[in-house]
């Protein structure tokens, strides 16, 4: 989890700090923010699932304060009354995300968005998930966020299970700005595989990433594990071709930023500060300790990837995806 686009609320109280008046208008957004922890959901229905929300999202008004509300899977759309949800699923268009489709193994399926081509989709995809995130603050400036939506496929349409958001331009270099697994998707691996995509997507674009910051607890936890997973991964290559990479060599491999890099081999107890500069401590015992014991995790697979980096379109470099998208299409009909 994370937090879509700008500064996290605690951020903001900071900058909001040179005078009495910034921490008189702190004080109101804490106020607020104090307010909005209040569910004004209890649950959703959403496809074939029923899920208790866990947090205050700004829906309108008149769709506040009741027991259970209606999302369509497909669109998005939120509706108060069954009838209404049922009138809408008979008469929906979409049978997946709106979107270009980036990614295809076997029955995992993911779309990418602009969030200014799309932007109701987007809208009511952050209303959605604030539903079940505590740490989000954006919910209708999407325009400059490109959304990343994973999907489980069958005969019926792409259901969506997961999402990441990523800003269109990032001076910091982040390639994440909003993550969140759906609760009735939690627990099947699409937390990591989420995060391996927008690594995937940094190689593609010849850079190094990191998720916006600050992180959730949860945020953290999740990243760590990965990290830890990718790091021990290219050590226990490292042993086996009698190789020494440097921190900027592994950075280079996985699109790890170093900052994060460092601070997980720190964690691991695995660095150490030599003449100036960091080392790399290896013990291979515990590494090959390590890869025995792991619990495989599902990791974007490369080679089913079919993006091209934005910047290359613009140059007028052309990609294979459109083709992919309608017979995704065709096979939905």
């Amino acid at each position: 989890s994370g937090v879509t686009g700008g500064a996290s609320s605690v951020d903001q109280q900071h900058n909001f700090s040179s005078s009495s008046n910034d921490r008189s208008l702190a004080a109101l957004e804490h106020e607020h923010e104090t307010m909005t922890r209040v569910k004004n959901i209890t649950k959703i229905e959403m496809g074939k699932y029923e899920v208790e929300a866990w947090y205050f999202s700004p829906y309108p008004a008149e769709y506040t304060g009741i027991e259970k509300l209606f999302v369509c899977e497909y669109c998005l759309k939120y509706m108060r009354l069954p009838s209404t949800m049922r009138r809408h699923v008979s008469e929906c268009q979409l049978h997946r995300p709106p979107g270009q489709e980036i990614y295809r193994e076997k029955n995992l399926s993911v779309f990418e968005l602009d969030g200014k081509e799309h932007r109701m989709y987007c809208q009511n995809l952050c209303l959605l998930a604030k539903l079940f995130l505590d740490h989000k603050t954006l919910y209708y400036d999407v325009d400059p966020f490109y959304f990343y939506i994973v999907t489980e496929v069958d005969s019926q349409g792409a259901h969506i299970v997961g999402y990441f958001s990523k800003e269109k331009h990032s001076a910091d270099d982040y390639n994440l700005a909003c993550i969140l697994t759906f609760p009735q998707y939690q627990k099947c691996g699409y937390g990591k595989f989420i995060i391996s995509l927008s690594y995937e997507l940094s190689k593609r674009e010849k850079k190094v990433g990191s998720p916006e910051k600050p992180l959730s607890d949860l945020g953290k936890i999740s990243y760590r594990s990965y990290w830890t997973y990718m790091l021990m991964d290219v050590f226990s290559k490292q042993a086996k071709e009698c190789k020494n990479w440097s921190i900027r060599d592994i950075s280079s491999y996985t699109a790890i930023k170093v900052e994060d890099i460092i601070s997980t081999l720190q964690s691991l107890d695995m660095i150490r500060y030599w003449k100036g500069q960091h080392v790399v401590y290896v013990r291979n015992p515990s590494v090959e300790e390590y890869i025995k014991n792991r619990k495989r995790i599902r990791l974007c697979d490369n080679q089913y990837l079919s993006w091209i980096p934005h910047s290359e379109r613009k140059k007028g470099i052309a990609g294979n995806s459109s083709e992919d998208h309608t017979s995704l299409d065709a096979s939905l009909k």
